[in-house]
């Protein structure tokens, strides 16, 4: 099954409200409707109101990095899937492992806040992977399966127009290792495997994976012109918008 590439950039804490409109207002000048590629940001919560407007109208969909399950109450510091719809936000990434290793997310969280964000219309990038001791223990496969049913307990189908998975190693993430692109391409057919079996055949093909393990452009087209990498959720070089966009370009080449 032919799947449209997608390019999501997660700019984690960085970029000011002023930096970010910065940004889009500077990435917006390129012909982006010529890619033929989904194009996410991901940015801070306080710079998704100002962004919202520049991006309408333009091929660029806004995410959030975080997301709580509750409508509202009192969780100091969260924020309601109500509270980003309302600022035009449209994608939301949870569960990434700077969220499981500093502020405990576990997989029943992360499926909680999935199934809040699909009720209130956002679609959930949700991320999966292993660590290096885990990996190194034979243990990938087992991790996959376990944060896999987690996310998606108590769901009755994969909903692949409305979710994405995104296969971070966390071992690769900001350390200057990266995974293989044979080792990416196992890890991805293992989520599709999954999900063949959890929600039946085809579910697997059906669904967007993408790699988030520093993706950047000196990396990119190995990784992309496997067929099971659909794209990339990116971080450093998502800062940059020649980085960023130089993304997109090879992402167009291979879709």
């Amino acid at each position: 099954m032919q799947r449209r590439k997608v390019i999501a950039g997660n700019w984690k804490m960085h970029k000011t409200a002023e930096e970010s409109t910065r940004f889009v207002r500077e990435l917006t000048t390129h012909q982006l409707e010529n890619a033929d590629v989904g194009i996410i940001l991901c940015a801070p919560f306080t710079s998704l109101y100002h962004m919202s407007e520049l991006v309408e109208g333009t091929p660029v969909g806004l995410g959030a990095q975080n997301v709580h399950w509750e409508e509202s109450g009192a969780f100091t510091g969260e924020i309601a899937p109500a509270m980003l719809t309302a600022v035009g936000t449209e994608y939301v990434i949870i569960g990434h492992s700077e969220r499981r290793q500093y502020y405990g997310e576990t997989n029943k969280s992360v499926g909680k806040k999935a199934d809040a964000a699909l009720e209130h219309g956002l679609k959930p990038i949700i991320c999966i992977g292993e660590t290096l001791e885990q990996r190194e223990a034979d243990q990938v496969k087992t991790v996959i399966e376990e944060q896999l049913s987690g996310a998606f307990d108590g769901m009755e189908a994969a909903q692949p127009e409305e979710i994405m998975i995104a296969y971070e190693p966390v071992w690769a993430i900001g350390t200057g290792v990266n995974a293989t692109p044979e080792q990416a391409v196992e890890a991805h057919q293992l989520i599709r495997e999954w999900l063949d079996q959890r929600f039946g055949e085809g579910a697997g093909a059906a669904m967007t994976v993408l790699y988030g393990g520093s993706m950047k452009p000196a990396n990119a087209e190995s990784l992309l012109e496997n067929s099971d990498i659909d794209g990339g959720l990116i971080g450093g070089a998502s800062l940059q918008v020649d980085s960023f966009y130089e993304l997109i370009q090879i992402a167009s080449r291979l879709h």
